[in-house]
């Protein structure tokens, strides 16, 4: 099957456009200009009067099954005080009477505007019901609270640990119903497992929001801990079964060197992949916390809380005896580290495995928000690849100061800085932290302004990206993250004709406008995967 693209502005890498592709078996044929390619033999011709195309996006670190989950539960991103998060939750339940369990997700207290500006607990989450377990997660995802009910489910009390987390204790000397870092894990436990055909259901869901949005490509972290050989079992089924609507790699997370024992035992060894569609990919490790819950990682206590330093999810021996077995098995490790204390650790142990500072695995930092100079000058030196967030700085921007001092957060969220030193960059949205569009990210890389457009002038906008080498770090940088940057992130001869139509172009608009950007149509593999 042979498909002309004609009449289109073709970003087909940075610096460079052309009016028309051919495509040939999912792979771009030929790239050029609409006279150059009219001669060819096709069986269809797309005519697509002037629309830009981008190469299909490549999201570099989401959750795809946790934001089908958060699709189907309680969405708390609205709330803006206490007393709409309880209301939100009675609502929710009054349409769902028959629910046994109540998940939630969005809430951040730094949003209250009303009311008290603090965590929820235990206390207001029984205000909704003290018969069903509750747990409602924060939007980082590293802070979870469950209802006394959830707590009395799980047995927990003042006596309760759990390694690298924390369960809060109470003025009365109980737990409050806070949980933050690897203790999320534990009250995630209250809520019952669904099956398997509701884990389906919230993955296709989530794809095809995905794909509406202009993902062809997804890095994504979804296997969590010692469920694995069935979140794995899910993946394959989809994959065997044809419905995978985008090219999909693991991100797996295994905190417990057992739990990563086993995987190498079992799936590392049988697994199927085509490493086209369907990639192995990386292990995924949390070092710490988020920023917005003041558990990220940090060299000096937090500015806004003193004597507060974060959490670390794990220690550095933890961390450096996972990295050396990933190593012995010819494994990439990526590792969530937001703090500078926590990217200095990732960074060491790292280094501890290189060669003459060479970095072949391609190791990488997830998110990397706060930092040194000195550090992103040695991330440059040891190429290890950065997954950067900028929607993150919607909210950030507005605590990053009072958390870490001006001092520091002049070198923080450094995406400019460190893609124009050399440094591997790609870009992602962490969803469903945020939300997968990826033309909001764009949109806060090159403007650094929350979605509101505040502040004026931007964040520190010495580190606005331009919009070319935004789009690059989507794609080609995405793309180097899975040792395929000479087969994917571009609309060249020899590589997968995975590309998205924009309803306006984005490259002569106002940068302001770029998050209202939509996707017309999205190809992967040569196929039109969603219509608008």
């Amino acid at each position: 099957m042979r498909t002309l693209i004609k009449n289109a502005k073709i970003f087909a890498e940075k610096g460079h456009f052309v009016e028309a592709l051919l495509i040939e078996d999912g792979f771009v044929k030929k790239a050029g200009s609409n006279a150059e390619l009219a001669g060819e033999s096709v069986d269809t011709v797309l005519d697509m009067e002037g629309r830009t195309i981008l190469p299909g996006l490549n999201d570099s670190h989401l959750h795809i099954t946790m934001k089908g989950a958060a699709m189907n539960s309680c969405d708390l991103i609205p709330a803006k005080s206490i007393d709409d998060i309880i209301r939100l939750g009675r609502e929710f339940l009054a349409k769902n009477p028959d629910m046994k369990a109540m998940p939630g997700r969005g809430w951040n207290q730094d949003y209250f505007a009303t009311g008290e500006k603090r965590m929820i607990n235990r206390f207001d989450l029984d205000q909704i019901s003290t018969e069903i377990p509750i747990v409602f997660e924060r939007t980082c995802g590293h802070v979870g609270v469950g209802n006394t009910k959830a707590l009395e489910i799980l047995g927990v009390d003042e006596n309760t640990k759990v390694d690298g987390g924390e369960i809060e204790i109470g003025e009365d000397g109980k737990p409050n119903g806070i949980f933050n870092e690897n203790a999320v894990q534990l009250i995630r436990k209250a809520i019952p497992e669904k099956d398997m055909a509701t884990r389906e259901k919230e993955f296709l869901m989530s794809m095809d929001y995905s794909v509406s949005q202009g993902l062809t490509s997804v890095q994504s972290c979804d296997v969590l801990g010692k469920d694995f050989k069935e979140v794995f079992k899910l993946l394959h089924d989809l994959y065997s079964e044809g419905k995978l609507k985008f090219r999909y790699r693991h991100q797996y997370n295994f905190q417990d060197i057992e739990d990563f024992k086993e995987y190498l035992k079992s799936e590392h060894i049988t697994g199927k992949y085509d490493e086209m569609f369907f990639s192995k990919g990386a292990l995924k490790l949390f070092k710490d916390g988020s920023l917005g819950a003041r558990t990220a990682y940090m060299k000096k206590e937090y500015a806004d809380a003193p004597g507060t330093f974060g959490v670390e999810a794990l220690s550095d021996d933890q961390l450096q005896a996972l990295v050396d077995l990933a190593v012995e098995n010819d494994i990439t490790v990526v590792t969530h580290a937001i703090g500078d204390a926590a990217v200095e650790s990732v960074m060491n142990a790292y280094e501890n495995t290189m060669i003459e500072g060479k970095n072949p695995l391609r190791h990488g930092i997830v998110h990397n928000q706060i930092t040194s100079m000195e550090q992103l000058e040695r991330q440059t030196r040891l190429q290890i690849p950065v997954m950067y967030q900028p929607i993150f700085l919607d909210y950030d921007n507005r605590v990053i100061e009072d958390r870490v001092g001006k001092e520091l957060a002049k070198t923080s969220y450094a995406f400019n800085t460190l893609y124009k030193m050399g440094a591997p960059v790609s870009l992602g949205t962490d969803s469903p932290v945020e939300d997968c569009n990826p033309f909001q990210n764009i949109y806060c890389a090159v403007n650094r302004k929350g979605l509101d457009g505040h502040p004026e002038g931007g964040y520190y906008p010495e580190e606005a990206m331009t919009l070319e080498d935004a789009i690059d770090a989507y794609t080609v940088g995405s793309a180097f993250n899975e040792f395929k940057e000479d087969v994917k992130g571009k609309l060249l001869p020899g590589f997968v004709a995975d590309l998205i139509v924009l309803d306006r172009d984005i490259f002569s608009i106002d940068p302001m406008e770029i998050k209202n950007v939509k996707v017309v149509k999205t190809m992967v593999n040569g196929k039109f995967v969603y219509e608008r």
